[in-house]
């Protein structure tokens, strides 16, 4: 393989190894707020033992990825130096604001969350939990700011000419409000809800199956399926927005998300289906004119397809086709999951149902499988710029990396991750053992 496909291989892999823990930190850090406020608001010691447990969970997946993000800002010098040579006024803007405003806020208050229990006033504590959370927030704001620029450049200028050539920002605020950046900012946000509250949905679910902290158990299987929930609607609702910006924007991915061809026809809706690309052409079930519906309200309206775009600049129609399905059914099914849930929570005989908590146990994979397949949706579909319409992927590569040096690396950070890997199941598994702390009465800080 040649240096981009590598490189393009590495960086995968890297940050999707990295990206299995920041939703769970987003997601946790509002579970966190609910149940520190719900503590507060009762004054019942449960719900401080659950913010106490969970808090621990928090720092784990935190530390593991910090670990693991830094290795990507050093691969954007290492193997994509020209890219960053073209984009560094605007894409170092937003990792620096990322860095400055959102990490730091974050890590700040994070001591004083772990450790603060008595040594500050419980309002003070809960002011802690309520920065933690949004520093995690902030960072996915600027880390999708700069990754929606990607996809739908604004607010720049291009100046230089050959190899000097590069994008200089000129208006700060529409390349940061650029096209897409609500939309997915918020598609991304409502998965990361939903990987924290299934996380905690399973762990509560696994407590009441092995007769284990049952009260604890039940409490965080109610949190998290309000938390899921929101969630999974939201995600439904931004899911929509998000087709609507790229039918817009990167019409060519939109036709690969559904594998439409024609290069102006009504586009059918698909539910299950494989890409013949022999035949250009999808083989499975469909909703006829139901892509034209959801993109202009009218079954009979004309969407462009990939016959409209030349071969050169299509993106990978079958993985990009599959991918989509995939995170669209696992979506359906968290909301049907959690519906269900929900209604015999609501009356009273959830917990008598075993089948449906050994699902809620499972449940926490399915989030994760769904983040990572959006993204891999939202980057191939992408293909074959790394700048929508402004550079292409094999131009942004470092122009000296030795495709040697691409594999020697990326078997070494295969291996350290395993590692990371074994060692964060490792540490989750003793703390989920261990179980959540005593009960405790509310604990007086100490005066200096």
């Amino acid at each position: 393989m040649d240096a981009a496909t590598l490189s393009r291989l590495q960086f995968g892999a890297t940050i999707a190894f990295h990206y299995v823990f920041p939703p769970i930190n987003i997601g946790l850090g509002v579970g966190l707020v609910l149940m520190e406020g719900a503590y507060l608001w009762t004054r019942r010691p449960l719900y401080q033992q659950m913010t106490r447990f969970w808090v621990r969970i928090f720092g784990l997946t935190f530390a593991i990825g910090v670990a693991t993000g830094i290795v990507m800002e050093f691969e954007f010098g290492t193997n994509w130096s020209a890219y960053s040579r073209f984009v560094g006024d605007v894409f170092g803007s937003a990792l620096a604001a990322e860095g400055l405003f959102a990490f730091f806020m974050e890590s700040g208050f994070l001591g004083l969350l772990l450790f603060g229990w008595t040594l500050v006033p419980p309002a003070v504590h809960f002011l802690a939990t309520v920065l933690v959370c949004l520093g995690a927030h902030f960072s996915a704001v600027w880390i999708i700011v700069a990754n929606s620029w990607m996809q739908t450049p604004a607010g720049f200028q291009l100046v230089g000419e050959g190899a000097a050539r590069r994008a200089e920002t000129t208006d700060f605020f529409a390349a940061v409000l650029n096209p897409s950046t609500a939309t997915r900012l918020l598609h991304t946000l409502m998965g990361a809800w939903q990987a924290g509250a299934c996380f905690v949905l399973s762990v509560g679910a696994w407590y009441v199956l092995r007769r284990r902290h049952e009260e604890f158990g039940r409490a965080a299987v109610g949190f998290g399926l309000v938390l899921g929930l929101l969630a999974a609607v939201g995600s439904l609702v931004t899911g929509d927005w998000s087709a609507r910006v790229v039918a817009a924007h990167q019409p060519a991915k939109l036709a690969a998300m559904e594998g439409h061809y024609p290069a102006s026809a009504p586009a059918p809706l698909h539910v299950v289906g494989w890409i013949d690309e022999a035949h250009e052409r999808v083989v499975g079930l469909r909703i006829p004119g139901g892509l034209s519906w959801l993109v202009h309200g009218d079954s009979t309206a004309p969407v462009p397809g990939l016959a409209s775009v030349p071969p050169a600049d299509r993106p990978p129609v079958g993985a990009v086709f599959q991918s989509f399905h995939l995170m669209v059914l696992i979506g359906l099914g968290l909301i049907a999951l959690e519906s269900v849930g929900a209604w015999f929570w609501w009356r009273g005989t959830l917990f008598e149902r075993r089948g449906l908590l050994w699902l809620f146990v499972l449940s926490v994979l399915a989030p994760q499988a769904a983040n990572q397949l959006g993204w891999l949706v939202a980057e191939l579909g992408r293909q074959p710029w790394i700048v929508y319409g402004l550079m292409r992927t094999a131009d942004g590569v470092s122009p000296r990396v030795a495709p040697a040096a691409i594999v020697a690396s990326l078997v070494l950070f295969g291996l350290v991750y395993l590692l990371l890997f074994a060692l964060f199941l490792f540490l989750l598994d003793q703390k989920i053992r261990q179980g959540p702390p005593p009960l405790a009465v509310e604990e007086p800080h100490r005066r200096a």
